[in-house]
């Protein structure tokens, strides 16, 4: 009798299309399950007999897990009700006992490590040694050595003449306490917290929690950022040329971002084992769309081969998907280099964090009125939009970034190149 089990990270299940005794045919669509991005409806691999379903609606499955079981006869039924049963009561948490505390035990010291002998028939002494064998006129080849490894030593030849050692300066050496048996380490609590009065606590939607997860994983990255001040008159007015065609400027910065990585591939590289890195053969920008109880990176796949029309075509179809949880996983974690806007919101700066997996991420502030001085000390006032990149330290240097931003600019302030 096969299970059928989610195949992501964590799933959970928003309905099931179909209800226990139901007959199933391989390919047919049975539970529609919430990943971390999005709905999708998982078919079964198998013909059979939905006997009984182990995950209901609206629990969590993590991966691997089976969520229902197929008989594949009748008879078989009754077999799997019993062992779907048997899998819900073991899915509870066993009581863990506190185990009696056990006296730490005390080792004994280590052994001394024993010189090696030196081979047979070689001398080994100290220069120094072999000095005062000379001059005290002792036959050192008769000596045993005491020191490290059979070597003679000073004081084995100053033995043999029988002479008294120089006397060595007073040397306190402390005896070390032997060390006390470590106190058994408790685990760490959570940071506890006051609770407010009238305060509700809501759980992690599947998004959030995989968000979260992200976020604690992009801590690892050694991180930079740099910020770029950017003239936008020129993308302005295009943007009014264009806006009526449905090209939004979310779509103008992707494929402004996308040529500009054509020419800076290292920017568009991607480090995934802190080992070696990755360039990568398509430029896919993702970017970022905030959605209800969360946020999705749509990806525009081989952004800098698309017009600027198809682009913002695709992208129109990629949020409409996004906001309806219907999409694909190809379609939003293949990004190579992450576009965040916050300017429609009036933010004039800020940083974004790193996405795991990916090599930069831009973060675009509004476009504003500012006094600027041209080269000739004339003050002018132009439309500027600040952009601050935050990339992987790994494999991206300060020299690469300036770079691809001062190509980035070059297009932005002088668009014709976007529409070609």
């Amino acid at each position: 009798m096969p299970a059928l089990s989610s195949t992501m990270t964590e799933g959970k299940i928003v309905s099931w299309i179909k209800s226990e005794g139901d007959v199933l045919s391989k390919g047919e669509s049975v539970v529609v399950v919430e990943s971390d991005k999005a709905d999708m409806d998982v078919e079964t691999f198998y013909d059979g007999i939905l006997a009984a379903i182990v995950v209901g609606e609206g629990e969590t499955a993590p991966v691997g897990a089976a969520i229902g079981i197929l008989a594949e006869t009748e008879a078989e039924i009754a077999e799997a009700k019993a062992k779907a049963a048997g899998q819900s009561s073991s899915s509870a948490p066993p009581k863990v006992e506190e185990p009696a505390p056990v006296a730490p035990k005390v080792e004994a010291p280590a052994p001394a490590v024993s010189a090696a002998p030196a081979a047979p028939g070689k001398l080994v002494a100290t220069p120094y040694a072999k000095k005062l064998a000379k001059q005290h006129k002792v036959d050192i080849s008769k000596l045993v050595g005491t020191g490290p490894f059979g070597r003679i030593t000073p004081e084995d030849v100053e033995k043999a003449a029988g002479i008294a050692p120089a006397p060595k300066a007073n040397v306190v050496v402390a005896a070390a306490a032997p060390p006390s048996a470590p106190a058994a380490s408790k685990p760490k609590a959570a940071a506890s917290y006051p609770e407010i009065p009238g305060s509700k606590v809501v759980p992690f939607t599947t998004m959030q929690a995989a968000v979260s997860r992200n976020m604690l994983e992009s801590l690892a990255v050694p991180t930079f950022r740099v910020g770029y001040p950017i003239s936008t008159d020129a993308l302005d007015a295009l943007y009014e040329k264009v806006k009526p065609k449905g090209v939004t400027m979310t779509a103008l910065l992707a494929k402004a971002a996308a040529m500009a990585l054509v020419q800076h591939p290292v920017v568009n590289a991607s480090c995934k084992d802190g080992k070696s890195f990755t360039y990568n053969s398509s430029i896919n920008i993702a970017v970022a769309v905030a959605i209800n109880d969360g946020l999705i990176t749509p990806v525009l796949q081989d952004a800098d081969k698309l017009d600027l029309y198809l682009l913002s075509k695709k992208w129109k179809e990629l949020v409409e998907k996004a906001r309806a949880k219907q999409l694909q996983s190809h379609e939003y974690n293949s990004g190579t280099f992450t576009l965040s806007n916050l300017g429609m919101f009036g933010v004039d700066r800020f940083d974004a964090i790193l996405p795991p997996g990916q090599g930069a991420i831009m973060a675009v502030g509004a476009s504003k009125p500012s006094v600027i001085a041209d080269k000739e000390g004339f003050f002018r006032v132009k439309n500027q939009m600040l952009v601050n990149v935050t990339a992987d330290h790994r494999i991206i240097y300060g020299a690469d970034l300036a770079a691809f931003l001062q190509t980035f600019t070059k297009i932005i302030e002088n668009p014709e190149s976007l529409t070609m």
